[in-house]
């Protein structure tokens, strides 16, 4: 008889997301058991405990989720559960911060499909700013479109050292190539577009980050991606749904197009389902982070 498909949830947080909690049951799991305010010291241990109770068919059926909404402890503890096991009891694991990883590998791979789309481009020495670049899925989208070939800055609505400190931990952690910034005021926006081949606003929903006015001091942008879902959108003339639609308000940009959060939001979706279902189905173990959830959407778009 074959042993049920269980997933262990560890996250710092006080709760595991609902969200995450909902795609492992899509994904096919059985029996779904989280972990809260977990510290990254106690990963050792209980990765321990869930790869010895079950023999090496039942590690097969058993997966191991990280959660929380900080990328460098997601990392940590990502890296601490691969120290953990011991062959052949060796289970896979996923590590999604804040759907961090996810989000931001769909989001760039559609970016990254306009520019081959429309401008015949690749992601490989665009200039790309971040604007919400030092939440999680800014970092993530920062990392993965710098890893890409992109000169990427990162962009803090408030404080210049914020971006700075995350771009250098990120650079060491991850060996990418990023800036930090802020923008402060419509003129900074304005300053950081006029240079751009590429966007990314992953700013706090609810809050328009680009305005007509301020795209339009845009010179030479050539795709601009959204994952706000929430009215207003992060940028003016971006609809949720758009996906290669042009981008009107970019009026000294001609050929300009735009992303929206539907459009990301359903490859996200896939390919979280996707890369749970993969704890199940492979054979050896696998251990996924925001490059192999990059792989990953680069296939599904």
């Amino acid at each position: 008889m074959e042993k049920r498909a269980v997933l262990h949830m560890f996250d710092p947080m006080p709760h595991v997301s609902p969200f995450d909690i909902n795609m492992a049951v899509d994904a096919g799991f059985e029996v779904i058991v989280p972990y809260s305010n977990v510290k990254a010291e106690e990963v050792h241990g209980l990765v321990q405990d869930a790869i010895f109770s079950r023999g090496p068919a039942g590690v097969k059926r058993t997966g191991i989720f990280i959660g929380g909404r900080d990328l460098a402890v997601a990392l940590t503890m990502l890296e601490t559960a691969k120290g953990a096991m011991v062959p052949p009891f060796e289970v896979s694991v996923l590590a999604d911060p804040s759907g961090g990883f996810t989000t931001a590998a769909a989001l760039v791979a559609l970016v990254e499909k306009q520019l081959k789309l429309k401008h015949g481009a690749e992601l490989a020495g665009q200039r790309a700013v971040v604007f919400g670049g030092t939440g999680p899925v800014g970092i993530a989208t920062g990392v993965i479109a710098s890893l890409a070939g992109a000169d990427v800055t990162l962009v803090d609505p408030f404080n210049v050292e914020t971006a700075l400190a995350k771009a250098d931990e990120y650079n060491r952690r991850c060996g990418a190539r990023l800036h930090g910034t802020f923008a402060g005021s419509e003129a900074d926006k304005a300053r950081l577009l006029s240079n751009a081949d590429v966007v990314f606003c992953t700013a706090k929903a609810g809050v328009e980050v680009l305005n007509a006015s301020v795209l339009a001091d845009a010179k030479r942008l050539k795709v601009a991606g959204d994952v706000n879902a929430v009215p207003p959108l992060g940028i003016e003339g971006i609809k949720l749904k758009h996906n290669g639609e042009p981008l009107v308000h970019a009026v000294n940009s001609p050929g300009a197009v735009g992303v929206g959060a539907l459009a990301v939001g359903n490859v996200k979706y896939q390919l979280q389902n996707h890369l749970l279902a993969l704890l199940l189905k492979s054979e050896s173990p696998v251990f996924f982070d925001f490059r192999a959830a990059f792989e990953r959407a680069r296939e599904i778009v």
